[in-house]
């Protein structure tokens, strides 16, 4: 290290960067898409579409088409009016190349353009242009159509009437083709932009998408079309489920200058599926909104409760948690200046919010109740029976919690806690099985590393009522190790570990405890995907030796790379391989040096791009229809691995 009296290198003006037009765009392309990996990829698309959704919003454009063609391009066709040509008044340059090559430059920061917008950071097109490696487009208004292009954000092709147009014929086309020397993954997914298309034709009804993909032949086509909103949502979402009344509840106003939308329908699962939207973006953090449409549920159902006399003899009163027990529900606002916040900004923190949302929702529901009994009856048997059974699980509880009361902090007996309390540094290690758990308490950097080693299969909480997950003894000692509560009492700081691991058999068995505690995750605890404190353990598969040499591989084309290594070229035969069925199959030093070492290991962290599509694939997996999941199986059989036969 240099002393600080011996500077190594001369520092003045000169060192100091300036990134010019879209420049800093291509030197951090993380911070305006996310990543330079499919999840970049994808928000490509979807920075082009929003624009076209926001001129839907405008009331000027009821139609959007999006090609991926055969080499991967994607074009975006809209019928707005289509961005503007004349020259713009301050950079004197036509309004089209400053959307496409000035950042936070577009309509959407003019109020008088676009009430609302569905774009959250405003970097837009300029972003998508910088990124690729040729961007064309077209325009058609004022009776003529216009032509430009561009390199990697660079105008290569000044603006140029193509000639004439219909006099009714305005709109936008847009063709790009993302840069192989930005992105890492170049390969779009179908059903990933399908379903954030269809999610977007649910939230602007009467706005007609289609998807098109050109790769296969002959090339398939979907249409994404819902006049009825969110309502054909929430049918959508219940459409593996059952529904316990055939009515969507349904409502839409503005209050306060803010739109609402928001449709409902119980079902008789136990989960609470409700989803938030903010100009078209998915809120998944909830917000303000959010909060307003929970407090005039709880609120609501138990004034008519206590009207109806449901709650007669009973000593408490429905919490929001049993009001929201089978719920489906999608809530829809649109505000004129959105304030995010919290982990990946998509929280709402407009106050004004909040009280528009309980306002309308509080008078609505109730008239809605007194109105429909029979579904009034319905709503609060279901919420009644909730309580009834949370009511059940909070005495076990109770009684556990005075039982333990002479344990040491009232941690379960089997975790094997680490030394360090700054949950920034600790693990905990749900360990599949005794034997391996054992394992793992040896191997363990006892220091910021603890163990919790889980007997069996926990309960399936997609099938069960919360009085039931909480009998089980398993769910109960996770729950008590993180520390956080779950649903209602949920609080992340409280969490005592950072990163808690999932580590299981590399087998069928072990598959299937890993989805159980995933789903389990997903139900009662999603704040902890949501802060990226999930992560599932990467045991090798293969242990290749000869002599004194050993290496570990994780799959087939590793192990097979390993022996050639091994035998240099003379053969396999005095190469050993040990196929690990189990992680008790390995020694504490193996299992510390392969799969525990934060030097060495591999750890995947569980995150979640599109909540619905999470939501459905729990639904089809863990839930109780069984035709679902026997055409998954189906449809899936052909790209399944590591089967067991």
């Amino acid at each position: 290290m240099a002393s600080p009296n011996q500077p190594t290198q001369q520092y003045d003006a000169g060192n100091i960067q300036v990134l010019k037009g879209l420049e800093a765009v291509r030197k951090r392309p993380g911070m305006y898409v996310g990543s330079t990996s499919s999840r970049g990829l994808h928000h490509l698309v979807y920075e082009v579409v929003d624009n076209s959704i926001d001129e839907a919003l405008a009331g000027y454009c009821d139609k959007v088409e999006v090609t991926i063609h055969a080499d991967n391009s994607v074009t975006v066709d809209d019928n707005g009016r289509g961005i503007p040509v004349d020259i713009h008044p301050t950079e004197r340059i036509p309004g089209i190349e400053v959307a496409m090559t000035v950042l936070h430059a577009g309509g959407k920061f003019d109020k008088d353009s676009y009430k609302v917008s569905g774009g959250l950071h405003g970097v837009g097109v300029s972003v998508v242009n910088a990124l690729s490696e040729s961007l064309k487009v077209w325009v058609k208004r004022d009776g003529k159509q216009y032509y430009m292009d561009f390199v990697r954000g660079h105008t290569t092709t000044q603006l140029k009437t193509l000639g004439k147009a219909g006099a009714s014929e305005t709109g936008t086309r847009i063709l790009f083709k993302p840069d192989g020397e930005i992105f890492t993954e170049l390969v779009f997914d179908y059903g990933t932009i399908a379903g954030r298309l269809r999610e977007l034709s649910f939230l602007n009804k009467g706005v007609s998408i289609s998807l098109t993909d050109e790769r296969q032949e002959p090339a398939k086509t979907e249409l994404f079309h819902a006049r009825g909103g969110l309502k054909e949502m929430v049918q959508f979402l219940n459409a593996k489920a059952k529904p316990l009344h055939p009515e969507v509840l349904y409502l839409e106003t503005e209050k306060d200058d803010i739109g609402i939308e928001l449709a409902l329908q119980y079902n008789d699962g136990y989960n609470e599926n409700v989803f938030s939207f903010v100009n078209n973006i998915n809120t998944h953090e909830g917000g303000t909104h959010l909060t307003g449409l929970k407090a005039a549920l709880t609120r609501t159902v138990n004034n008519h409760a206590a009207k109806g006399n449901f709650l007669k003899k009973a000593d408490f009163t429905l919490s929001g948690d049993d009001v929201r027990e089978g719920l489906t529900a999608v809530l829809a606002v649109k505000v004129r200046e959105p304030q995010f916040e919290g982990q990946t900004k998509t929280k709402l923190g407009n106050s004004e919010a909040e009280s528009a949302v309980k306002t309308v929702v509080n008078d609505w529901l109730a008239a809605y109740l007194d109105e429909h009994p029979r579904t009034a009856n319905i709503i609060l048997e279901k919420a009644v029976s909730a309580a009834r059974a949370r009511e059940a699980a909070r005495k076990a509880r109770d009684l556990t919690r005075k039982k333990s009361a002479l344990d040491v902090g009232n941690l379960p007996g089997k975790l094997a806690d680490c030394s360090l309390v700054d949950p920034a540094l600790c693990e905990l290690y749900l360990v599949e099985g005794d034997s391996a758990g054992g394992s793992a308490k040896q191997g363990r950097n006892r220091e910021f590393q603890a163990i919790l080693p889980l007997r069996g299969k926990i309960i399936n909480v997609e099938k069960a009522r919360i009085d039931k997950v909480l009998s089980n003894e398993e769910i109960r000692t996770i729950i008590t190790a993180i520390g956080t509560g779950i649903k209602d009492e949920f609080t992340l700081e409280n969490a005592r570990y950072h990163k808690i691991i999932i580590m299981t058999d590399a087998d069928v068995d072990g598959a299937h405890i890993r989805t159980l505690l995933l789903t389990f995750f997903f139900r009662q605890m999603q704040q902890l995907i949501d802060a990226g404190y999930i992560y599932i353990a990467q045991p090798p598969l293969y242990r290749v030796a000869k002599g004194k040499h050993e290496f570990y591989a994780y799959d087939e084309k590793e192990r097979d790379a390993y022996m050639e290594r091994l035998g240099n070229g003379e053969g396999r035969g005095s190469v050993s391989i040990q196929r690990y069925k189990g992680l008790g199959e390995m020694n504490p030093p193996q299992l510390w040096s392969t799969t525990m070492d934060p030097e060495r290991r591999t750890l995947m962290r569980v995150g979640m791009d599109d909540a619905f599509k999470a939501n459905e694939t729990f639904q089809t997996l863990m839930g109780d229809e069984v035709e679902p999941r026997r055409n998954f199986i189906e449809s899936n059989a052909l790209v399944a691995r590591n089967i067991d036969v």
